[in-house]
């Protein structure tokens, strides 16, 4: 069994917790939190599997590292932390851990990474023996993988569109939505996700991973941003009141520009009610998709519905991340020591999973 740690407890971190139990190969060894009101309390209660785990979560990060595990979960959030994240998660492959995190935008695609980044997570791996693999927003194999895959059907190839349509109403962060994305906020607020160049800081390495795996070259990246005010005021259940003529919706795209003309789109579509921006694309039901459109002839359209607590669209969005970076701990852990990104860990087959009991 390998020994894993989940370091951090909110949105990633608690379906983190729940895919580790899941696997078969994997064992839950500690979890690191921030919040000193989790500390001590048990994994399984923190992750809402309504019964214990054994497992105690602690602050203390150092003697959590010291007992030398094998493989670290870092769910702690990078959005306005990314110095620290990378310090943290430096810490950890210094250890000797195999690192997987969503939190590290720029290393996603990790060969067109800052180079003073990638140096210093090269180091830490030639000083400690450990591993990274960063993938996970949005989430990361519907930006990465997923498209790739669907595009080896086709004949012909125009445009490869990954979409992100999403009510964020059922979102459980109302700092980020209100403040981070602006919904609810006047018209001429500047939400700082949306400010000049942030959309390619965390989804242009996306866009350029995908770019590499079709052998083709990118002229540029570009963004386009889209934002439309509320009809009227609406109320929902988790964040309260949003009122008329504030932010109701948001529409954005990371474009890969080739040849003059945008073939590799990384796309959000998000809501906080679905009427506003009716014209907008809209998740067949429900609160939430992700879809890919591979335009060309044939032109192919996948979309992927996920739910989990309670029928949650964005928990199922999550969940699926959190899977797909604990799923390859093992492969990891049996790789050589190095710097990975999504075109270096494959997605395999649920092995011993079918048919066990759910977390």
């Amino acid at each position: 069994m390998i020994s894993v740690v989940v370091w951090g407890t909110g949105n990633m971190g608690r379906l983190a917790v729940r895919s580790v139990e899941a696997h078969p190969a994997l064992r839950l060894t500690g979890v690191i939190v921030h919040d000193p009101a989790k500390v001590g309390r048990d994994a399984g209660d923190l992750a809402g599997l309504g019964r214990d785990l054994g497992v105690a979560a602690t602050a203390d990060a150092e003697a959590v590292l010291a007992s030398r595990p094998q493989a670290v979960v870092y769910a702690a959030s990078g959005d306005v932390r990314p110095d620290d994240a990378l310090a943290d998660v430096l810490r950890a492959v210094r250890a000797g851990a195999v690192v997987v995190t969503p939190a590290l935008y720029a290393l996603y695609d990790q060969r067109g990474a800052p180079p003073e980044m990638r140096a210093e997570v090269l180091d830490a791996v030639a000083e400690g023996g450990g591993s990274l693999f960063a993938s996970g927003v949005d989430p990361g194999w519907g930006n990465d993988v997923l498209p790739l895959l669907v595009s080896g059907l086709g004949g012909t190839i125009d445009v490869v569109r990954c979409q992100e349509i999403f009510d964020y109403s059922t979102y459980d962060q109302p700092d980020s939505v209100r403040y981070l994305v602006g919904m609810g906020q006047p018209m001429d607020y500047e939400p700082p996700m949306l400010a000049a160049t942030v959309p390619t800081m965390v989804w242009g390495g996306q866009v350029r991973l995908m770019a590499r795996a079709l052998g083709a070259e990118l002229d540029e990246i570009r963004e386009t941003v889209d934002r439309r005010p509320l009809d009227a005021t609406i109320t929902t259940e988790s964040m309260g009141e949003f009122e008329k003529g504030t932010q109701g919706a948001v529409r954005f795209e990371v474009q890969g520009i080739v040849a003059g003309e945008p073939r590799i789109v990384v796309e959000h579509v998000t809501r906080i009610h679905p009427s506003c921006a009716p014209d907008w694309p809209m998740p067949p039901d429900g609160d939430g998709a992700h879809r890919v459109v591979i335009e060309g002839v044939p032109r192919i359209e996948v979309t992927v519905e996920a739910t989990d607590e309670h029928g949650n669209r964005a928990a199922g969005g999550n969940a699926t991340a959190a899977g797909r970076l604990v799923n390859a701990i093992d492969w990891l852990v049996d790789a050589e020591p190095g710097l990975y990104d999504a075109l270096d860990v494959p997605v395999r087959p649920a092995v011993g999973k079918l048919g066990r009991t759910a977390p």
